[in-house]
């Protein structure tokens, strides 16, 4: 039995009228889009993930498998929060920023866990989170630098209108200064050349979107 056939104009990107919150939902070609861009990200992660030299291998308790997974986490929170913003947020540039975080981390997602395949690591590894950095032991109600609350998460779920864009904002914020911190210590750790290259990537692209967020508070604060 096939699946029915679908016409071009169901996915026609026809303007929604915003809901009660004041919000102008993402269209179904938009959510769609932003999917595949997503999986895209993810797959061009992996296969930069392949290019890691083979001459030597971290083990399980080293600072690069360490790296790898709490990352993989943060980033995983990340992504969370920019795809609320991108269905939710009413300001246009949160919503492009939000996409961009989005597929950018999603696609360093992709080659970290490519990396502890390499390594023949799992993906969780035995050791506590945080336990590769030298100060890990200041986590914070369990969470790792800049990591959204369970509270915070259900609030910016919950928001409606501008707040949805200054709740993310802000959030995000906070998430890429602990983000930049942990970069830091695996940078100050590792001598591997592609944890390096890939970790200085991930720094300048989050100093960059940190100014970008800094202006788009301003903006939103006005709304």
């Amino acid at each position: 039995m096939t699946a029915p056939a679908t016409t071009d104009s169901e996915y026609d990107e026809i303007p929604a009228a915003p809901d009660e919150g004041g919000r102008a939902p993402a269209s179904r070609y938009g959510l769609l889009a932003l999917a595949v861009m997503l999986v895209v990200g993810l797959l061009l992660g992996y296969a930069g993930g392949l290019l890691t030299p083979r001459l030597t291998r971290p083990g399980d308790a080293s600072v690069e498998a360490g790296f790898a997974r709490d990352m993989t986490t943060h980033h995983a929170q990340a992504v969370e929060m920019s795809l609320i913003a991108y269905r939710s947020a009413t300001l246009p540039e949160v919503r492009q920023i939000a996409v961009d975080i989005a597929t950018g981390q999603q696609g360093e997602i992709g080659a970290m866990q490519t990396w502890l395949r390499e390594w023949g690591l799992s993906p969780t590894g035995s050791n506590p989170p945080m336990s590769w950095m030298s100060d890990g032991a200041t986590l914070k109600d369990g969470l790792m630098p800049g990591m959204a609350t369970p509270a915070q998460m259900t609030a910016l779920r919950n928001a409606q209108g501008i707040e949805v864009d200054r709740q993310f904002l802000a959030l995000m914020y906070d998430h890429h200064l602990g983000g930049i911190h942990m970069i830091d210590a695996a940078l100050g750790a590792t001598d591997n050349a592609e944890v390096l290259r890939v970790a200085n990537t991930m720094k300048n692209t989050q100093q960059s979107e940190l100014n970008n967020l800094r202006q788009l508070q301003a903006q939103a604060a006005k709304g």
